[in-house]
């Protein structure tokens, strides 16, 4: 295997550890075109300051074309082998699947990567990783020695829009095979011009003379909706409208392992380590990232692999049996995990999701010892005892819609609002008893720092369950108590805690800027030194400084409102102070 195209390609992917060292315009075929400017009237003005491929980097860090050459052999980088189905998938045609890895940890700071830190209102994604959207097409050419052309096309990117990525490149990459890479060029050129994917944002995309439509998801969005109304009028020249572009179709990807997806919702839920065996890259992506989004608008916290090989830099490190193995979630093809992750607490195997023409018949949770191939029947091999009672009526509801012939899209829908309650039922006590950590807000006064939060204490909260717990918004039965004790220490309680926990103290540091906008500070430094008025305007502008670089959920007018208050004590001051004073401060 080895890399075919643009040498600055096959440079870009040598060693996927360190893609941070390189810029996304050194792997563009199009680095020495001149970029007319991007779509005018409506720009942001941060946008209109962007640079040649600044929009590019604000969707892709580059793009690669992954081919087999019998005469270079194989090239030992992961971008290669994970660009391409294991021999024994036999995928002929065309194949679309994804896969992640981490980033270096000699990360520089780009526009690339802006959603992470200037946006509050993006959805999270976990840091230090990367996406690989691939396209790899297969077919008979005699006139090769090997006897097929084997190639793909990969778009890396931070974002994890899966659906749009995967849309993207059914435009691009049928033509890429027929025109090489004039056609990349182009594409380049067409995303370069696109504006930066601001949460919220309704945008159309043009590329290769088609116009796609998407919403930018946000984190307030509710999992399986779509805010993106097509319109006649002004939708004329839109070739696609995209309702989500980061949700995969959920009851297709459970299909194989219908009955078993209560227990799968505990098993995410609690961060255990699950390994997918799949026929194929595309089954096994799908799936992982089916059971990445079951538990939304929880934020899975542990790491996760769409499609996972041999040759992974992470191989050695998922696949010990020296200690127990890491909260991950793995998908894999190759026949030989069967044998080495043997270990594993939890293995689930599926089929053919394109052959599931019946409902699945396997009910039973099968053995560990039973799973010693890949050929195994398709189940869950786990000694997993769920918490909750099995929900019968989900099953005979999806069921009968397997009967009847209901459409996939709305299989799915029902599917995801059953895991969206599940996941509501569940969180709602958690919220009730953060919020209640929250101190008061009469206890906030403008001239004391800001009061703390008070602890999260596991049993205080356990109490609460009683008059207050899920049982208020489920109809299931079970061990709810035991649940909660195992989710408290687990990634996932660990990363929503976190986030919860910076949300509040932003809150608090929001209100008491707030309450200090509306004293009369021109009637306090009457009573101050000059030092100690000097001291108060450094320490409003570093409040300032803090509410506009961590983006405080202040009300609208009470940073200008805390400006001008700073400007009118700076005034009260002697001319000399006043000069030092303006000069504005560094963020």
């Amino acid at each position: 295997m080895a890399l075919q195209g643009p040498e600055e390609l096959g440079e870009q992917v040598e060693e996927p550890e360190d893609l941070d060292d390189q810029d996304a315009s050194s792997i563009s075929p199009a680095e020495e075109i001149t970029l007319p400017p991007g779509p005018g009237g409506d720009e942001e003005p941060e946008e209109a300051l962007l640079l040649p491929w600044d929009r590019f980097s604000a969707w892709l860090h580059c793009i690669c074309v992954v081919g087999f050459d019998l005469e270079l052999g194989q090239a030992k980088t992961s971008i290669c082998y994970l660009s391409f189905p294991d021999s024994n998938s036999g995928c002929l045609g065309d194949t679309q699947f994804c896969f992640r890895f981490r980033q270096g940890s000699n990360r520089k700071s780009s526009l690339g990567c802006f959603l992470e830190t200037t946006d509050r209102d993006a959805p999270p994604c976990l840091k230090g990783h990367y996406y690989g959207y691939v396209y790899f097409r297969q077919v008979r050419d005699k006139s090769l020695k090997r006897g097929y052309f084997q190639k793909s096309l990969v778009l890396i990117s931070k974002l994890p829009y899966v659906t749009f990525f995967h849309s993207l490149l059914k435009i691009m990459a049928p033509e890429y095979f027929e025109k090489q890479e004039p056609c990349l060029e182009a594409a380049c050129n067409d995303i370069d011009r696109w504006p930066t994917p601001h949460p919220g944002r309704i945008l159309t995309l043009p590329i290769m003379g088609v116009v796609i439509k998407v919403r930018i998801p946000t984190c307030y969005d509710k999992p399986g909706t779509s805010q993106l109304v097509q319109s006649a009028q002004s939708d004329s020249l839109v070739s696609i409208v995209l309702p989500t572009i980061h949700e995969v179709d959920l009851f297709r990807c459970f299909y194989p392992v219908f009955f078993h997806i209560q227990m799968l919702w505990e098993l995410v839920l609690l961060g255990e380590a699950l390994v997918v065996m799949a026929p194929s890259p595309a089954e096994s992506s799908d799936t992982v990232l089916a059971l990445v989004s079951c538990i939304s608008p929880l934020r899975y916290c542990s790491d996760f692999r769409p499609y996972f090989t041999i040759h992974d830099s992470e191989f050695k490190e998922y696949t010990t049996r020296t200690q127990a193995p890491p909260s991950v979630i793995l998908g894999v093809t190759n026949p030989f995990f069967a044998k080495t992750l043997q270990h594993w607490p939890h293995i689930i195997r599926i089929g053919d999701m394109k052959q599931a023409g019946e409902m699945a018949k396997q009910m039973k949770v099968k053995k560990l010892k039973n799973l010693k191939t890949l050929d195994s029947k398709p189940g869950v091999y786990t000694a997993y005892k769920p918490y909750l009672n099995k929900d019968e009526e989900i099953i005979k509801q999806l069921q009968k819609g397997v009967q009847q012939k209901r459409p996939s899209a709305a299989q799915n829908a029902i599917l995801r609002r059953y895991f969206l309650e599940l996941t509501q039922s569940f969180i709602i006590p958690l919220e009730r008893y953060v919020a209640s950590l929250m101190p008061l807000q009469k206890s906030i006064s403008p001239w004391k720092s800001p009061p703390q939060l008070r602890p999260f204490i596991q049993q205080d909260f356990m109490k609460t369950l009683e008059k207050a717990g899920p049982q208020l918004t489920s109809r299931l039965k079970g061990d709810w108590i035991g649940l909660y004790r195992h989710f408290l220490k687990s990634p996932n309680f660990d990363g929503w805690f976190r986030n919860r926990r910076r949300e509040m103290t932003q809150k608090l540091e929001a209100l008491h800027l707030e309450a200090l906008c509306e004293e009369d500070l021109q009637q306090r430094i009457q009573k101050h030194t000059e030092v100690e008025t000097v001291d108060l305007v450094l320490k409003l502008k570093d409040k300032l400084s803090q509410a506009e670089r961590e983006q405080l959920p202040v009300r609208p007018g009470t940073l200008p409102k805390l400006r001008a208050h700073i400007d009118a004590v700076i005034l009260a001051l002697p001319e000399d102070l006043q000069g030092i004073l303006h000069k504005p401060s560094t963020p």
